[in-house]
């Protein structure tokens, strides 16, 4: 394919809108990541503490993520998106402004960090099953490029923008910045239309436990979960094990932790547009697993790093596995998955695969704390199974229209 494809994604009405506000949003996603961690580690000193943090700003989520794809199916998705941005602003300016103030504890903090997680699935889930919405079926490797390409472009504006402020002007005021990125991506939102009128419903918690029993009674869907959550469980001890390898081990500073996410974001973003350029369909399987094989290997580098070029090497292999590994997710989602059931299936199914993060970085804390060659040896392990469960659970084929009839229905 040629670049005009890209053209064509790009030419699609509203597309360009979403994906600012996208872009937004993630880069908001991005800083608060590794500003949470650097805000943890310079106030409490406390590698176990950055990994509760970063499990409790994700894992409450999880547990509300059917109900917010519900919610997405039965009142549109915009509305909601834009309250789950302003929501985030308001959050994370009360974290930091109860830093600024000299009331911060450490309970204060958890509560506040509990809190932003809870309204995320919403702004998450809405922004992914709008764009196969919008975009044309034939476009959808490409606009899953683009989004790929879009969230790795985060870790390259994103984690160095929170570094580097964090540097200069301390931690609550990287997340003062991704508060007012947040606002942005809700004004950009802002009179977007939605492709679908809201569909009618019955009654919430019904609908909420039939996207659940939908993901889990899909064969593909429910492979995926299990195989990319496994993965993802490397990637969060990563979140924690890396600042800390950097900052207290190598003699680097935050701005230098957010420069190597960005390396990461940079191959990450040439892997996804080479991947989206080429198409997915057919090998989205050998994709999911080849990527979570070369993450693990990235890994295992880390856990041998002993300079900052060393690390340099190993965040640029992850990027490039990381990159091909979204855009077959993200197609291969789409591709068997019901259009109608796109808000609830979305919602749950990128939880439960996204779900390997915050409890990656939830133990990741306490191993970080026994050995980083260990943390990052059992994340490494983690990816290797994490591409075994890919080709082992996920079908080779896609269901047929009785199969996705029937799992409808059910």
């Amino acid at each position: 394919m040629n670049v005009v494809s890209y053209r064509a994604v790009f030419g699609v009405p509203e597309f360009p809108r979403l994906a600012i506000t996208s872009l937004f949003s993630r880069i908001a996603g991005a800083m608060w990541q590794l500003a949470l961690v650097l805000f943890v580690l310079e106030r409490f000193r406390s590698p176990e503490l950055a990994g509760l943090a970063v499990f409790l700003s994700i894992a409450p989520g999880i547990l509300i993520a059917p109900v917010a794809g519900a919610l997405l199916d039965r009142h549109g998705r915009v509305r909601l998106m834009i309250l789950d941005y302003i929501a985030s602003a308001i959050f994370l300016s009360a974290l930091a402004g109860v830093a600024m103030g000299g009331l911060l504890s450490v309970p204060l903090m958890l509560v506040i960090v509990t809190a932003t997680s809870l309204t995320n699935p919403v702004g998450h889930a809405g922004a992914r099953s709008l764009f196969p919405l919008i975009v044309p079926r034939h476009l959808w490797d490409r606009a899953n490029a683009v989004d790929s390409g879009g969230y790795t472009l985060t870790s390259i504006i994103g984690a160095p923008i929170a570094g580097v402020i964090a540097a200069l002007a301390g931690a609550h005021m990287a997340l003062v910045a991704t508060a007012v990125l947040h606002l942005a991506a809700a004004v950009v939102l802002f009179g977007l239309r939605d492709p679908r009128d809201p569909v009618p419903g019955g009654r919430l918690l019904q609908e909420s436990l039939d996207g659940v029993r939908y993901v889990l009674r899909h064969p593909t869907l429910r492979g995926l979960a299990a195989g990319v959550s496994t993965a993802n469980l490397a990637h969060g001890i990563a979140i924690v094990a890396l600042p800390v390898l950097v900052i207290e081990h190598l003699g680097g500073n935050a701005a230098h932790v957010g420069q190597l996410w960005a390396l990461m974001g940079i191959a990450g973003l040439v892997a996804a547009m080479a991947t989206g350029r080429l198409g997915s369909e057919g090998r989205e399987r050998q994709l999911l697993a080849l990527s979570m094989l070369a993450v693990a290997g990235a890994v295992l580098l880390l856990a041998r790093a002993d300079t900052l070029a060393a690390v340099a090497l190993a965040v640029t292999i992850l990027g490039f596995g990381i990159g091909p590994l979204d855009v077959a997710l993200f197609s291969l989602r789409q591709r068997r998955t019901d259009p109608a059931w796109f808000g609830r299936a979305f919602a749950v199914s990128m939880y439960l695969n996204y779900s390997g993060i915050p409890f990656g970085s939830g133990i990741g804390g306490p191993l970080v704390a026994l050995s980083i060659p260990l943390a990052f040896t059992v994340g490494a392990g983690f990816a290797v199974l994490g591409a075994i469960s890919t080709m082992t659970l996920i079908p080779k084929h896609e269901e047929s229209e009785e199969a996705r009839e029937e799992l409808g229905a059910g």
